[in-house]
């Protein structure tokens, strides 16, 4: 059972209560779908790890970078750049 509400959310049925799902939801229930049974596993467990390393905290899932998240990759780069040329790994 599915139908799409008026905010773009699809509404299905998954073993129980009616679900909303987001579009980004509903894109990734399908691509974990379409992966043969092993990398979804691999997919669920990569998922888990992150929710547990956001450690409840609200993450913010823009695609968008601003100047200081440029800046901050820019210095985590440069330095695993440093600790794997110095050979401290």
């Amino acid at each position: 059972m599915s139908g799409v509400s008026r905010r773009g959310c699809v509404r299905r049925r998954y073993n129980g209560p009616v679900i909303t799902l987001n579009e980004n939801e509903e894109r990734l229930v399908e691509a974990l779908r379409a992966l043969p049974p092993d990398a979804a596993d691999q997919v669920i467990t990569w998922t888990t790890r992150l929710r547990d390393l956001a450690n409840g905290k609200n993450v913010d899932w823009s695609d968008t970078w601003t100047e200081e998240d440029l800046a901050d990759v820019q210095r985590a780069s440069l330095s695993r750049f440093d600790t794997v040329r110095l050979g401290r790994m």
